[in-house]
């Protein structure tokens, strides 16, 4: 049994939203969770198929061969918030009005057994 990690820090994506994508696809056959992602219309989507595509890549480098989507389960999706961003917007009568870019960091595990 296999275990194989893959890591997207500094993401430019909510956490919040990024964990709404990650619910969807926990414990689920990496070949069903391509799938939900591929058809999720979700722009953090994107950023998820890619860290599963990285840590099944990730698997097939430990396990000296290719891995299939479907010989593969996804053991833990996590996400933590990374550093915020502070930013100015221009408000009315020359005031700053601030706002915060949030950014995420995206951890997902596959395992080749359930």
């Amino acid at each position: 049994m296999a275990d194989a990690r893959a890591e997207a820090r500094y993401s430019r994506y909510a956490p919040r939203k990024v964990g709404h994508v990650l619910t969807l696809i926990r414990s689920k056959n990496a070949q069903q969770a391509l799938t939900t992602l591929n058809f999720l219309p979700k722009r953090s989507s994107v950023v998820v198929q890619k860290v599963l595509r990285s840590a099944l890549a990730n698997l097939g480098g430990k396990l000296g061969r290719t891995v299939e989507p479907k010989e593969a389960w996804i053991k833990t999706a996590t996400v933590d918030q990374g550093p915020v961003l502070k930013r100015i917007h221009a408000g009315s009568m020359g005031r700053a009005m601030p706002y915060k870019r949030k950014t995420c960091h995206l951890t997902i595990i596959v395992s080749d057994q359930l």
